[in-house]
């Protein structure tokens, strides 16, 4: 004897009371709604926006570049810090009492010297404890500012007992700039400037990042899909 295969019907759900009903069903039989009017089809396509949502979120919260500023960004002030240094270095060394005794004649007697001896020693150890900290400060001034980009915004915190997290989104982006001179194309970063339209940030700048390059492309093709999604048109 030949077998007879039997297939199980295709069910859906109802869309007015969730209950389990044919796939093929114009009405269903628990709650007596149509499935086929405007207000069934309205719900129909909000359903389907609302699971499309996450996957939309998803994808505007992926992280298209993230970095914090590079301790290169200090070369500037480290050749000022190491000049201070050898100034301090040189009030520490030198007999300056003698040299200045000798060259104006000044006559002075032995505790002159010996003071002046004292406040020039002062004077190095407070210049060189004055740079190291103002090195120090500006290390961390710098590593604590962190900078993410996504597809939708610009997200950068600062500071670290008074930790401050803002964002820029990207289509108040107006016009950008990558700036590096030749000690940054030396070491491989460079700062990348924003002129925004928004009102707390007009002007946004990049400090000294690595890959400023690739920062700079990923702003500037985020920013003109932002503009399309958001039909937004920046007049000059």
């Amino acid at each position: 004897m030949d077998s007879i295969a039997f297939t199980e019907p295709q069910t859906k759900q109802c869309l007015f009371c969730a209950e389990t009903i044919q796939a093929a069903a114009i009405k269903c039989r628990f709650c007596g709604e149509f499935l086929n009017t405007d207000k069934a089809k309205a719900m129909e396509a909000g359903s389907e926006q609302d699971s499309q949502s996450p996957e939309n979120e998803k994808a505007a919260d992926k992280i298209l570049f993230k970095a914090r500023p590079s301790l290169w960004a200090m070369a500037g002030a480290g050749i000022k810090g190491l000049f201070f240094i050898g100034l301090a270095y040189l009030l520490l060394t030198l007999p300056l009492e003698s040299i200045v005794n000798d060259l104006f004649e000044l006559e002075l007697t032995d505790s002159q010297a010996l003071a002046f001896a004292d406040y020039r020693r002062i004077a190095g150890i407070v210049l060189i404890g004055i740079v190291i900290l103002g090195l120090l400060a500006k290390i961390v001034r710098l590593k604590s500012t962190y900078y993410e980009v996504t597809e939708d915004r610009i997200e950068y915190s600062r500071g670290i007992l008074d930790r401050r997290v803002d964002n820029l989104d990207m289509f108040r982006v107006v016009d950008l700039k990558l700036r590096r001179s030749l000690l940054d194309c030396i070491f491989g970063i460079g700062a990348v400037g924003l002129i925004t339209n928004d009102k707390t940030d007009p002007e946004f700048v990049f400090e000294k990042v690595r890959n400023s390059r690739r920062l700079y492309d990923c702003i500037k093709k985020a920013s003109l899909e932002a503009d399309r999604r958001n039909t937004v048109v920046h007049l000059e």
